[in-house]
């Protein structure tokens, strides 16, 4: 691979590192797929970055259980539907007036929940939170 292609995936790794971690406090910004883009594009590019982010305290052993086990831990699950809930009730109900936007955050809600509930549940007790 050519070194401009792997800055390319290097700076396009760090900016959905970046969106990730804004999404943890912003409602309704994804923050896993971003970090699994992360991960994809450090992978493709450097694997010190890659070991990095694994290795990372906060979330590595959620994106290793996501990629790597192809499973998601109940804790995890229920965390993440239930702040994900919160956050897009709080935002239809007190913050946007529009109704095809409540819809909109409606179904994307929706979405995400048979998209988490689809995996399996990783049976170990270890988790990020």
């Amino acid at each position: 691979m050519g070194r401009t292609k792997k800055l390319i995936y290097i700076f396009i790794g760090t900016v959905c590192l970046v969106l990730g971690a804004i999404g943890l406090f912003l409602p309704l910004l994804p923050t896993t797929p971003f970090w699994l883009l992360t991960c994809w594009c450090y992978l493709r590019s450097s694997e010190r970055l890659y070991n990095r982010v694994m290795a990372n305290r906060y979330f590595g052993s959620y994106m290793e259980d996501y990629m790597v086990h192809k499973a998601i831990p109940l804790r995890a699950k229920v965390m993440a539907l239930s702040i994900m809930w919160l956050s897009m009730l709080f935002t239809s109900f007190l913050l946007i007036d529009p109704l095809w936007i409540k819809l909109c955050l409606l179904l994307i809600s929706i979405a995400v929940t048979w998209h988490i509930l689809s995996f399996p549940t990783k049976k170990s007790g270890d988790s990020v939170f």
